[in-house]
């Protein structure tokens, strides 16, 4: 069987997310778990009581675990912080690396001819050196323990997205739990113009648990995971905030909804509040809206500045007034082919439109539209077909793309990292 063909039944894409790993070979979707670990060494009253011997646990298995647990803070650690890892923080590391390990283990195919995958990670456009390098140091470690990879190679995650989208000239837009990634690709990332913001989910997450707090449910604001379901369940972007909020306190009954948890008699009614579903949504786009300051006030976090080569963008900088910093940094020549493709991808941008609300909520796409032509920018904005597995799609194509011949070069962050080579 020739080396193509061996790639593309064994190809492999890894997506790294703040809050999600999503993994596995070609199919219709990847498989994801939480990116986190669990340090069950750390508790020697748990391995007496259970006899277990991992002494870090990912994946589903995490939640056995939880309840027995007094601090589960102690214990439970997310490796990334807004896409990126410290690199002296062997917590995390070890966290990373075994939801690598889990990965393999639970995706490696009985065929008799697997020698291993063609790996592609993918991870923040800003990632540095040192996770690259710590990256194949792991994947290296698990392919002597078990032969998984046969090479393995690390893309940025927004040229992941528009490979996928066979775009080679556009702006991509993604945006997961930790941070929104604006990076002007032609061909490849131009990484001085990319801009990465430190706001994403977790933010509509905190903009969510306050208004469950509001609402009377400050012991349920606590639960991470009962949060993002009442975010998604409930909230809305809006065509423009301040209509939507006069609109929605006239018509309180319109926006009215009720929170089911699925599975439970537990629900929420937020009655007359429904305009501040609308809160949920906005955030994302333009955190540093007056209507925030009081939330910022009582403890809610401002997102935090980001240093663009001499420039510090503002936390609370609109998505918009981002994307123009970023734009600014590029060839004038090459701006109105970037105009013609702006592309959104990520779960933090898949928000849906009830029926009956188009007067006043939009999608994702159409309020970026919306929001570039305020400030006379004429574009073609859309979201991609599956926001949430994007990414991998794009890791996977380029897998099965990239020759096996080229070698990974460190100056243009390209080529095949291989067994035999490099390890």
């Amino acid at each position: 069987m020739g080396t193509s063909m061996y790639k593309q039944r064994f190809a492999y894409g890894e997506d790294y997310g703040t809050s999600q790993f999503k993994f596995g070979p070609l199919a219709e979707r990847p498989q994801v778990i939480d990116n986190r670990g669990l340090f069950l060494s750390e508790s020697k009253t748990l391995l007496r009581i259970y006899g277990i011997e991992k002494e870090v646990v990912v994946g589903p298995d995490v939640v056995k675990y939880l309840g027995s647990l007094e601090d589960v803070s102690r214990y439970l650690v997310y490796p990334m912080r807004d896409g990126l890892v410290d690199k002296s923080d062997e917590r995390a590391w070890r966290v990373i690396e075994e939801v690598t390990r889990y990965g393999f283990i639970v995706s490696r195919p009985q065929a008799r001819d697997f020698d291993g995958f063609y790996v592609t990670a993918a991870l923040s456009a800003i990632a540095p050196d040192y996770m690259y390098e710590r990256l194949f140091e792991i994947h290296a470690k698990l392919d002597e323990e078990g032969r998984f990879v046969k090479a393995v190679t690390i893309i940025p995650q927004p040229l992941a997205v528009a490979i996928a989208e066979k775009s080679v000239t556009c702006v991509v837009i993604e945006s997961g739990h930790g941070n929104t990634q604006i990076t002007p690709i032609s061909a490849y990332p131009i990484r001085s113009a990319i801009v990465a913001l430190n706001r994403g989910g977790a933010e509509a997450d905190a903009m969510a648990a306050e208004i469950l707090k509001d609402l009377g449910f400050g012991d349920r604001a606590r639960e991470e995971k009962f949060v993002r379901m009442f975010k998604e369940a409930v909230g809305l972007v809006p065509r423009d905030l301040d209509e939507a909020i006069k609109v929605a306190k006239s018509s309180p009954e319109r926006f009215r909804t009720v929170f089911r948890v699925p599975g439970t008699t537990l629900q929420i009614d937020l009655e007359r509040n429904g305009w501040m579903r609308f809160l949920i949504g906005e955030i994302v786009f333009n955190p540093g809206h007056e209507v925030f300051e009081s939330y910022y006030k009582r403890g809610m976090p401002r997102p935090k500045d980001t240093v663009v080569g001499e420039t510090i963008v503002h936390g609370d900088t609109s998505l918009v007034e981002a994307i123009q910093v970023s734009l600014s940094r590029v060839s004038v020549e090459l701006l109105p082919s970037l105009y013609n493709d702006f592309i959104l991808s990520g779960g933090n941008f898949s928000w849906k439109v009830p029926k009956g609300l188009e007067d006043v909520a939009v999608d994702s796409a159409e309020k970026l539209r919306l929001e570039l032509a305020k400030v006379g920018i004429s574009s073609r904005v859309h979201l991609v077909s599956d926001p949430l597995y994007s990414v991998w799609k794009g890791a996977i194509v380029y897998s099965i793309a990239l020759p096996e011949e080229v070698e990974w070069d460190w100056k243009t962050r390209e080529g095949w990292y291989r067994r035999g080579v490099h390890y």
